[in-house]
């Protein structure tokens, strides 16, 4: 099957955590949809929960979202990056995952991201880049993505051009054995124990979920209710 990958940059710039996300996206080959925040998504969610209550499209943002939300959906393997700021990931990255909230494993996950894998990147001179990567891979977890892999490194250096050749041959060490890794997964990722946990316990959750219909309704629709899974049956996608 051939890999298609969905590269979300959580920065304009195309600096050090872009070059290693981007070298990663090129060793695992296939079609790559690549997007940079906030060029192709700058909204902030107004809390309107018109997500939650009437659907996804119904955000006033739905129609910048979308694209990005599909070719996640159509990917492989997906890959997030942003620099460090702050000690965490950049506020437009996190914006776009606040427009993803219902798609959690709490309200409506989509069943294809249960054979995904993801991967969390970022870089810093300094320090903070492995407390990005958490943070991403949390989030990607949360989505119902069986597998990510993290990559962050200190780079002692503000510029991709200025990092030591020895840091960029360590940092091509580390991204070829991901991308062998996910070229060997290539859509056969599965959850292991933390997450069909979790899913039980979401199951639970929406068995006596009186305050959200929709989110009932999608469990209902796809018999998650019952004894099917997203992982085993991919009809209840």
């Amino acid at each position: 099957m051939n890999m298609k990958i969905a590269l979300i940059h959580g920065q304009n710039h195309r600096g050090s955590t872009y070059a290693v996300s981007r070298m990663l996206a090129e060793k695992i080959g296939g079609e790559i949809k690549e997007f940079f925040l906030p060029k192709d998504f700058s909204e902030q969610c107004m809390g309107c929960l018109a997500c939650l209550n009437t659907g996804i499209e119904s955000c006033p943002h739905y129609a910048s979202l979308d694209p990005i939300l599909n070719a996640m959906l159509d990917a492989t393997a997906i890959i997030i990056d942003s620099p460090t700021y702050c000690l965490e990931m950049t506020g437009q990255l996190k914006s776009l995952f606040d427009h993803l909230f219902t798609q959690w494993l709490s309200h409506r996950p989509n069943g294809a991201m249960f054979t995904k894998t993801g991967v969390a990147v970022s870089t810093a001179a300094g320090a903070g880049m492995n407390n990005v990567t958490k943070s991403i891979a949390r989030q990607m977890f949360y989505l119902g993505i069986p597998k990510v892999f993290k990559i962050s490194h200190r780079l002692a250096a503000t510029s991709w051009e200025t990092v030591s050749e020895e840091t960029k041959m360590k940092i091509e060490v580390n991204v070829n054995r991901i991308a062998s890794k996910i070229k060997s997964k290539n859509g056969k990722s599965k959850p292991g124990f933390k997450l069909k946990f979790m899913f039980s316990i979401m199951r639970s959750m929406q068995k006596n979920n009186d305050y959200a219909p929709l989110d009932k309704q999608h469990w209902e629709d796809r018999k998650w209710l019952k004894k099917s899974v997203p992982w085993k049956d991919i009809s209840t996608f």
